[in-house]
Formats: C-alpha cells, structure tokens, sequence
C-alpha cells in the first residue's frame, strides 16, 4: 500500500508509524503539512492509496479528503472532539482514554470512525508522557486496525470485523482549546494532587501561567515532594519557594510542596504556535540569581526515600550476584553540560559499588537525546557565553559521561532503553556492553538533521565495532529514525525484549540478575578487559576523541552556520519551509513522461 504520512511535525508518534508501516512492506513518504498547495502537490506527486495525519493543527484541504481516502489519529475516544483531548481528559481525571482513527471531513474529528483503541490512563504521569507511550501504542493498534478496513478504488471503509469495539461516527461535543483560566492554580486552596494534575495536563504546552519572584512564567515538569520535606517546611506559606535541587524550585502547596523542574519565562507571546520568544529551561537556571538564597536539598546517590531527583541508585541481589541500576531521568532526554557531569560522577561513584552487572536506565520517556540545546542557545543571553563555547563544553561533558561507560570494565553493563533515544544518547547506550529495549522504542542514530554536525560521544568507536564501517557510515547518513525491530535486525541493539514499557523493567531486571549469578561471569569479565587492552592497543579512545571533535569544532567556530541556524530553528519550532527530501520520497519521483513515442 502507498501511504502518505501528512503531519504537523516528524513528532515521536509520526516516526513509530513510519518505522512501523515500512517494516510491514508499505510505500511510505512524509509531507510536512505546510500549506494546502504543497499537500495537493504531494498527493498528485506520491498518489498514495492513503493519507494518514497523525498529527496535525489545520483542516486537510477539500481537493485531498474529497478524492483520496484521508484518515486522521485523534488522541481521543469515538466522540470526543476539540484539540485539547488530552488536557480536559486529564483536568477531568479520566481512568480510561482512547485513540480514534476517522475519516477526514469539513469539520475537526467529525468523520466516519474507521478503529479506535482504549487505553487505561496511568496516575500521575504527564501529558506528554501519556503522548508517548499509552496514546502512541493506542495510535497503531487503531491505525493497523483502520488500514485493515481500506477497499481500493472506494472512500468507504469496509465493514468493521466482528468484535471491534464501539466505532461510531457520531460527532459528539466540540471541547475548545483550553485556556489559562482552566489551567490556573491557587496556590492557598489547591491540594498538591491538583497542583500536579494541572501542570501535568499542561506538559510539554503551552504550561500553566504562574507568577515566581514576580515574573510571569509557565510551569512544567513538576513532581510531588516527600512527607520528609513536607514535615520540614510545615510551617511555610502557600505559594513560598522554599528550597532547590538539581533544576527544580520548591514550591508549598494547600497541603504540601511540589517540586518544579522546568519553567519558561511568559513575554506576552507564549501563547503562539511556536512558544514565542523565549526558551523552556531549567527554574533554576532561570531564576539562578534568587535562587541561590533558597536552601539546597542534596540526596545521596542511593537512598531509601521517595523523593524525586534526576539521578537515583538502586542495588538488588545477593552479595556476590548485585546488579546496579541506575534511572537519570532528564527532562525530554536532554543533557546539559551539568547534568552531563552529574552523570559522569554518579558512574564514577558507582565504580565503587560490589556489583556484578549495572544497568543504565536512563528515563522512562527517553534514554537521552544527547546535548541540551535549548541550555545552549539560551547560553548567551543567561551566561553571555557563546553558543560555541556553550556547545563545545556540552560536548567535552558528554564524552566524559560516555568515556566513563566504555571504561568501565570490572563489571557487565547493559544499556535499557525504556524510551526513545536520539544523538549523541544513541551512543551513550551503544557505550555498554549490551542496549536491550522494547518494541516501542524509536531511535534516531545520527546527527545530521542538527545542521549536519559530525557527531562525538565516541561514536567512530562503537558503532563501527557492533555493525563494521561500511554499515555505521551508511546508517549515519541515512538520518532517519529505526524502530527497536529494526535496530535489532541491523545490529545496532543487542535485543527487544517487551511489547512495551510496562514489562521491560521486570524483564531487564531479571535477566542482569540471572547475568550476576552466572557460572561463567568471571570468565566474561576477563574477556571483556582483554578486548578492551587490544582496541586500546590498536587505537586509544583519546584518538577517537580527538579526531571527533576536531569535526565538531569546525560545526560550531567554523564558517558554516548551519548547526547554529538549524539549532535555532527547532528550539524555537520555527514553520517549516520545505519537507526534508529524506522524508519527501516521493519528491524524488520523476514523472512519467507525456511526450508521444514516435512510431
């Protein structure tokens, strides 16, 4: 089947559905969805059998939906309508939720349902995480099961297979996009749950419209603070800072304190589709000068308490048998330069820990995504810094992080990808000696799309060494994103292990231990030091390091400015112009020809 990916964004969804439809031998393109001209064009061009919108924010144009089969996912149930699904589904505090496939219409979500999948909605998880990991394997449960009812030649699905659930095509009730106003927290009567629910139903945009040290700011990235630290601000006021950790500011609620992790000064403009003019970052790189009064709650790696931090420890086995496990849970995967060192300590403290296997967790969303570029191009108007040197310090403290991995050699380590991982964080995993994952996962092995950067994190080391070189310099520029299964198949993962998040932990955990406890570990252990000796032998990682960024050197003081431009453009999400040609297959059609043969 041909099938046209149309969609806002090449979003995380989009990508698993493209991994997805190609692994299962269809023809599949993506057109950015820039104008209705470009979107006729590419349907005259590509004349696929399907449109399938993921993700968009306009209409399809008539032209399209009226001669080729158009279906579009709504991040909601048969019914439900509106672009803020997924905020009133968690203002309302809904147990369940679902994802609709429908025809495209005249009007938002008013089509014939061809599926839909219900999904149960997880406790105090985030919007964007609900997005990524319960929406998105709804979405291709409903999209396979819609793709199953098309009929060439006809706009009509084909009759639902006996059993499918409650497809109905009823329009139901419009919900508009939510405002502040629903959105607003009173800090002296909302209970901790609700500060949370509201902030978390504001994840990823537009935030919750606050007021810190009197700065209009939106809110994101919240956590609920321990009975321990409760007890220790009790007697505070609601809505006082309190203290800091890590990037997050304190705040008292009705009946508690929620720790704020992310905030985005407002300008007036935030509203805008693009964010406005200003940069999503750590609160307490925002507001660094005031913050340096509030008292800072430190934690030891490992500790028995439930109070969040970015980074936390946890042994389990017996002695002798220990595997180490190790969550760095940073906000959409991003690494700063001091989250990077942070990282690079806490595996340097772990050297000293008897364990036999130490897992890298990473985060439940992301593994990582490598630099943190909004940190950079913030790095001159917060630090006056360059965004070079910003960058160039970024990088140095991401190989540091990575070097520790790959140094690591009296121990198994097993990189566990719970989440998506991109970058530079494709080749922290690729550092372990083993990088399992679900089937849910998308992984995005190359660094071209930021302004064709070369790349670092000793990648000319570790990939070549897993897939050889001539199939590590074709991957990194191909530049698209590989599902788990298809980075199993190429060489680049060890293993998928689960369907989904949900059980992959469980199964990690048990086969490290198993690992731990194994006959032959010592034996292994000594294998991998031997090998490690002869690579150093052969080469040394300095060598790979150097050479690395001496390219990446020349992407940020050269002459070219494409990483500083391209860098620009996505933190800011600046409007697309063009689809990438590596997404626009079908704009590498050549027509047929019209001229007559001669006779």
């Amino acid at each position: 089947m041909r099938i046209l990916l149309l969609t806002h964004s090449f979003n995380s969804l989009t990508q698993r559905l493209f991994g997805l439809l190609r692994q299962q031998g269809h023809q599949v393109s993506v057109e950015l969805d820039i104008a209705d001209v470009v979107t006729e064009e590419a349907v005259a061009m590509f004349k696929p059998d399907v449109v399938l919108a993921p993700f968009l924010k306009r209409r399809i144009p008539e032209s399209v939906w009226a001669c080729t089969v158009c279906l579009v996912v709504h991040p909601g149930v048969p019914g439900d309508r509106g672009p803020s699904a997924l905020d009133w589904m968690m203002i309302r505090g809904e147990a369940q939720w679902g994802v609709t496939v429908l025809q495209a219409v005249a009007d938002f979500d008013a089509g014939e349902v061809w599926a839909w999948a219900p999904f149960d909605v997880r406790p105090q998880a985030t919007k964007s995480s609900i997005y990524r990991r319960e929406v998105t394997q709804a979405a291709v449960v409903a999209v396979l099961r819609a793709l199953a009812r098309f009929v060439p030649g006809q706009l009509a699905p084909a009759a639902a297979a006996s059993g499918t659930r409650g497809d109905s095509s009823s329009p139901g009730q419009w919900h508009a996009l939510m405002s502040q106003d629903a959105r607003r927290i009173d800090w002296a009567r909302d209970t901790t749950h609700t500060v949370l629910r509201k902030i978390a139903a504001a994840d990823g945009f537009p935030g919750v419209l606050d007021v810190l040290w009197g700065q209009p700011c939106r809110l994101f990235d919240a956590h609920p603070a321990s009975s321990a630290v409760r007890n220790q601000f009790a007697a505070s006021l609601p809505g006082e800072l309190l203290a800091r950790r890590g990037p997050a500011l304190l705040k008292r609620t009705a009946d508690g304190a929620v720790w704020i992790g992310h905030v985005r000064p407002d300008d007036g403009t935030a509203a805008r589709a693009d964010g406005g003019n200003v940069l999503k970052l750590a609160a307490t790189r925002v507001f660094a000068t005031q913050a340096s009064s509030l008292p800072e709650l430190a934690a030891p790696l490992m500790r028995n308490d439930d109070e969040w931090d970015e980074l936390r420890y946890r042994e389990f086995g017996p002695e002798g048998a220990r595997v180490g496990w190790l969550d760095f849970e940073f906000h959409n995967g991003a690494m700063s330069e001091r989250q990077c060192l942070r990282l690079r300590d806490a595996l340097r403290w772990v050297r000293t820990r008897p364990t036999q296997v130490l897992v890298l967790a990473g985060g439940q969303d992301f593994f990582s995504n490598g630099i943190h570029l909004h940190d950079i191009e913030a790095a001159q108007r917060v630090t006056g810094d360059s965004a070079a040197d910003a960058s160039w310090r970024n990088i140095n403290a991401m190989n540091d992080a990575t070097l520790e991995v790959l140094t690591l050699t009296d121990r198994i380590t097993v990189a566990a990808l719970h989440g998506n991982a991109g970058a530079g964080g494709c080749f922290l995993a690729l550092a372990a000696d083993l990088v399992w994952a679900h089937e849910g996962v998308v992984l995005n092995p190359h660094y071209k799309n930021m302004g064709n950067l070369y790349g670092s994190e000793y990648w000319t080391y570790s990939l070549p060494r897993r897939m050889g070189d001539a199939a590590s310099r074709a991957l990194m520029q191909e530049r698209l994103p590989l599902s788990a299964p298809e980075a199993v198949a190429i060489g680049l993962l060890d293993d998928c292990l689960a369907a989904d998040s949900a059980a992959f932990g469980h199964q990690v955990l048990a086969r490290c231990l198993t690992m731990a406890s194994a006959h032959d570990l010592a034996q292994r252990l000594k294998t991998k030091q031997a090998q490690r000796e002869r690579d150093e032998m052969r080469k040394p990682l300095a060598n790979y390091r150097e050479e690395e960024l001496t390219r990446m050197n020349r992407n940020f003081y050269g002459f070219d400015p494409s990483y500083h431009v391209a860098r620009h453009h996505f933190v800011f999400r600046k409007p697309h112009a063009w689809t990438p040609r590596h997404l626009a297959l079908h704009r590498e059609l050549k027509p047929a020809s019209t001229t007559p043969k001669p006779a």
